[in-house]
């Protein structure tokens, strides 16, 4: 599954900010999308007639099962769940949508931003992010980080220093960094047992370990998941997000750590 993925990232990968592209989809099909994600929003710019469900999992079953005619997830999901050797065989990607970026969200105003930043920074210097999307078969969507490496550090320094209410403070007060996430492989995902895996999850608990607390990870609705993260149910959202407009806004983010796209899953002919 990595390296079917790495190669899928290589090959189709464009960089780039949420910029909608030119497509050849059938606006006539159904589509089925993760509610409040980049894929609803494709969507609905498309002028798609669309089936909002809870996951991007729940997405493909609709495919799968007949439901819908199409899904719209993004391209790292489909990388590792359909096609030959994966959950879906007989499903495969078409359209590309659009390109986007993934980043971290944290409370608006926190300076835990600025630290995963500073982390990020560190983490890529030093090979181990590229040694966990390697493990997960994303490397080829890595941002690279050496570029924002001085200004990550000194804005976290600056944040520290400036926040009256501190994020870092009030996590490691508490000892545990809660993550909100989905099911979303090859980011969060449980392949045996109980314990979550994947890049985000990795990456998450290596900041855990710097803060000196423990990484709880916690299920959310992804359409709430701003409402979660305000009424401090999570700490932050970590779960392959998109920056867009809307979460930028609403949330303080990371900078951005991997590329990623918006396609249109279908059954193979």
């Amino acid at each position: 599954m990595k390296k079917k993925l790495a190669l899928i990232l290589c090959g189709t990968m464009v960089m780039g900010m949420a910029a909608v592209t030119s497509v050849s989809a059938e606006e006539s099909l159904v589509y089925a999308v993760e509610a409040g994600s980049a894929g609803e929003a494709a969507a609905q710019d498309n002028g798609f007639e669309f089936n909002s469900v809870a996951s991007q999992a729940d997405a493909l079953m609709e495919v799968a099962s007949g439901t819908s005619d199409a899904a719209i997830i993004d391209l790292l999901m489909a990388g590792a769940m359909i096609g030959e050797g994966t959950s879906y065989p007989n499903l495969i990607h078409t359209d590309e949508l659009t390109t986007e970026e993934y980043g971290v969200g944290c409370r608006k105003g926190s300076d835990l931003a600025a630290y995963i930043n500073d982390v990020f920074a560190e983490t890529y210097a030093d090979g181990t992010m590229v040694e966990i999307a390697e493990k997960y078969g994303v490397q080829e969507a890595l941002v690279d980080q050496s570029a924002v490496a001085e200004e990550a550090e000194s804005e976290a320094e600056t944040e520290a220093e400036a926040a009256s209410d501190s994020d870092v403070a009030y996590i490691q007060d508490k000892g545990s960094l809660i993550v909100g996430i989905t099911d979303f492989a090859p980011m969060d995902y449980k392949e045996d047992g109980d314990e979550w895996i994947g890049f985000d999850a990795d990456m998450a608990r290596i900041v855990a370990e710097k803060l000196g607390v423990e990484a709880e990870f916690v299920e959310i609705d992804w359409d709430n998941k701003l409402m979660e993260i305000e009424a401090k149910n999570i700490d932050v959202v970590w779960n392959g997000m998109t920056l867009t407009d809307e979460v930028t806004e609403a949330l303080e983010c990371t900078v951005p750590y991997c590329n990623n796209a918006q396609v249109v899953v279908v059954p193979a002919e």
